[in-house]
Order: C-alpha cells, then sequence, then structure tokens
C-alpha cells in the first residue's frame, strides 16, 4: 500500500476556503455585519464559480462528470466501499447538494435587502415581489445548509471509524492505496484555477463588492 495523489492544490484550497467563508456568512449575518457579510459573499461566488469551471477543465477527480453515479452505485458504495480514487459515489450527491445549496444561497442574497441601508446588486432590476421571495429563500435555504453540514461531518466521521481519513486527505491531497490506479496520475497543477479566482474575485471586488470593501478597509 502506498502513497497516491488524490487532490490537485485548488481542490483543497477551495475545500477549506468554503469552510471559512460559509463560518464567516453565517457569524457576519447574526452579529448584523452586512458589509463583511456581503464581501464575504462575493468571494464565495468568486470561489464557487471557480470549482464549477475547474470542474469542466481541470483535475481527473475535480471533474463534474466525476460527480455523476446512479443511486444504485451510491447505495452500493455505503456497504463495500469505492474503489475509484475521488468522491465516493455516495459522496458524491453530497458534493453535488452542496454546490445547489450554495449557488442559491448566492443568488437569493444578491437579490435581498434588509430595507434600511443595504441592498444586494441584484435589488435594482428585479420586482419587490421577487426581492420578497429570495430573502425567504435566503433564510431558509440556510436551515437546510446547516443539516446538510452537519450530515457531512456526521459521514466523515463515520468513515474515519471505518479507516478512511478524509479530512487527512483533503489536507495533504494523498490518500493510502494498494489499487492498480496509484501509477496513474490524475490531477493537474493548479496555477490556472488559482488565476480564474483572482481574477474573478478583482471583477467582483472591484465592482458589486466596491462600497461594502471600502467600508470595511477605512
Amino acid at each position: 500500500m502506498g502513497k497516491f495523489k488524490v487532490w490537485d492544490g485548488f481542490i483543497r484550497s477551495f475545500h477549506w476556503l468554503l469552510v471559512i467563508a460559509i463560518a464567516t456568512l453565517y457569524l457576519s449575518a447574526e452579529e448584523g455585519m452586512l458589509e463583511l457579510h456581503f464581501v464575504a459573499g462575493f468571494f464565495t461566488l468568486a470561489l464557487l464559480i471557480t470549482r464549477l469551471i475547474w470542474g469542466v477543465i481541470g483535475s481527473k477527480t475535480a471533474k463534474l462528470t466525476a460527480l455523476i453515479h446512479s443511486p444504485l452505485a451510491a447505495l452500493k458504495s455505503f456497504k463495500v466501499g469505492d474503489s475509484k480514487p475521488g468522491h465516493g459515489a455516495a459522496g458524491s450527491y453530497m458534493v453535488i447538494a452542496f454546490f445547489i445549496l450554495i449557488l442559491v444561497q448566492l443568488i437569493s442574497g444578491l437579490m435581498t435587502t434588509d430595507d434600511i441601508l443595504t441592498d444586494g446588486p441584484l435589488v435594482q432590476y428585479v420586482s419587490s415581489n421577487i426581492v420578497e421571495w429570495a430573502s425567504w429563500v435566503h433564510h431558509r435555504n440556510f436551515d437546510l445548509l446547516f443539516y446538510a453540514i452537519i450530515l457531512h461531518i456526521t459521514a466523515i466521521i463515520i468513515y474515519r471509524f471505518r479507516g478512511k481519513k478524509l479530512v487527512k486527505a483533503m489536507i495533504t491531497g494523498n490518500t493510502q492505496t494498494n489499487q492498480p490506479h496509484s501509477n496513474e496520475k490524475i490531477t493537474k497543477a493548479p496555477w490556472l484555477a488559482f488565476v480564474i479566482f483572482a481574477v474573478l474575485l478583482i471583477v467582483l471586488m472591484t465592482t458589486w463588492g466596491a462600497e461594502p470593501l471600502a467600508y470595511l478597509l477605512s
């Protein structure tokens, strides 16, 4: 049994930056720090868009197509585990759910307002009914996201007891394997993903995020 590179640098960075971003979004909303909330939201949006792009052009284990499994394969993975590198069949459903929930959270946030000082950048382009609906979705969807996070952590703990160190693999990028694919290079250099992320982040922060960012830096 030897080490096998399964996660590239961007995927690992994406995972941990997303953890920090979601925690920041939650705490800033709870404390009424809306400028920080919006800046963290734009950061998360740039991060997620980059991840989706990398899911098309990136490493084999980062591909969005690698997340597509049949329900039968997901059920089977609970019993016998997965032999292929990357997200397992059951785990892939969790990743897809996170992508959808976070995307819904971000888009709805762009169309919400506190009716006092802070409006999302898309509020001016939609009707008041849509703004009201988006605000409702933004609050209710976070509850679903919270439950998904709890389920994700529970699954990690269960897999750890079954001998699969998912957290360590997402930190080091390596996993232990004795499978024949261990000699296959499936990761790409992450520099392009980081460039894409930097460009998206600069665009968002200099347009939609300019005002809240200036407030935080003042």
